[in-house]
């Protein structure tokens, strides 16, 4: 196999294993790597406009160089077109260069990209071989690994999409030099998160070296985000389709998270600075709940802030984040799974968090300037 030190996880499902490299230059590999996954075909790169021209070149030539014949379509895929209209315009273009089953799309940017183009492979002819390429630390330690592909309608987010495994996931850290600040804090939550739910030593790492990590120089934040990958690989692994307790865990903040970003008006928060805030509010139910003291609340707020993400939201309603929560669609016969921390690295599930106690820690976490 190609590069094995660079291999951060086989991740385990009923479509297959897969591999997910994280290495400076990692691009530099697709061909070889593709290749060592099975695929064969043509290979149509989608990539997100903002990587356009010199990351989509590289990809374009890696891909040549290991004789793919390589076709490149360039998007802007944000947020405000992750929706069918979008997926249409990517259907016409395969439909123009006619690919075939043994053809593989390859889906290259943020979140956005791996779900939008994610989801135009799996279902373009049922389904072809699909890659996904991560450029944002959001999509590389979280979004990337797991299958999750999804379109936004009007009546909310994701609300079209499937369980469609990729066939690689090839994480290049220079990709992420020229990440703006807001994007990388956003990606940094994720990679806390995982620290928080699943491994304490982790979330030392994060807490003792903020400054390594930030400038992504040396081997530490390389060694890192492939430790919060593993992690993520990990629970996919043992709960690909999210119907137990498990995969469930990587919600941790994600319910008030997900909340604050609906009633905010999705742009205001990006989706791990909303996460980061539904963190405090989800260790402040703990807190109350006698799960957690409240040195260690002050711990993951220090850490959180340490990244330059917010730990409080303004311009909203308790009443109005209390509703969003209740259309969750990690809720179970409308009662609501809380993920909660029994200490670092100790994470739960509880469905019988009473309401007052939700809403007094939402309010903790609403600005009152």
């Amino acid at each position: 196999m190609a590069n094995d030190e660079n291999l951060a996880a086989v991740v385990s499902t009923t479509q297959g294993d897969y591999r997910v490299v994280v290495a400076r230059g990692a691009i530099e590999d697709i061909g070889t790597e593709m290749i060592n996954a099975g695929l064969s075909g043509r290979a149509f790169l989608v990539a997100d406009v903002a990587m356009f021209p010199t990351a989509v070149h590289r990809a374009h030539e890696a891909l040549e160089r290991n004789g793919f014949v390589t076709n490149v379509m360039t998007l802007e895929l944000s947020e405000s077109n992750k929706n069918l209209d979008t997926v249409q315009k990517i259907y016409e273009w395969l439909a123009q260069h006619r690919a075939e089953r043994l053809d593989t799309v390859i889906a290259m940017g943020g979140g956005v990209a791996g779900d939008l183009v994610g989801f135009a492979a799996a279902t373009w002819l049922r389904g072809v071989p699909f890659v996904q390429v991560p450029t944002s630390l959001a999509s590389m330690v979280d979004a990337s690994i797991g299958g999750k592909v999804a379109v936004n309608l009007p009546a909310g987010k994701n609300l079209v999409g499937a369980f469609y495994q990729p066939k690689l996931v090839l994480q290049d850290i220079d990709h992420l030099k020229t990440l703006p600040k807001r994007e990388m804090a956003g990606g940094w939550a994720e990679a806390i998160k995982h620290g928080l739910i699943l491994d304490a030593n982790l979330l030392d790492t994060f807490e003792r070296f903020p400054d390594e990590m930030q400038s992504l120089k040396g081997d530490l934040a390389v060694k890192t985000i492939r430790r919060s990958v593993q992690i993520k690989a990990e629970v996919v692994s043992a709960d690909e389709f999210e119907r137990g307790d498990t995969r469930v865990l990587l919600n941790y903040g994600h319910t008030v998270g997900h909340a604050i970003e609906a009633v905010s008006g999705y742009g205001k928060y990006l989706h791990g600075e909303a996460v980061a805030i539904g963190m405090m509010a989800a260790a402040g139910i703990a807190e109350k709940l006698g799960m957690l003291d409240r040195e260690f609340v002050d711990r993951q707020r220090a850490v959180l802030q340490r990244y330059n993400l917010p730990v409080s939201v303004s311009g909203v309603t308790v009443d109005a984040i209390i509703a969003a929560t209740k259309s969750d669609k990690k809720s179970r016969g409308g009662t609501i799974r809380w993920v909660q921390l029994e200490g670092p690295g100790k994470a739960v599930t509880r469905r019988d968090v009473p309401e007052e106690i939700v809403r007094a820690s939402v309010a903790e976490v609403i600005s009152k300037s």
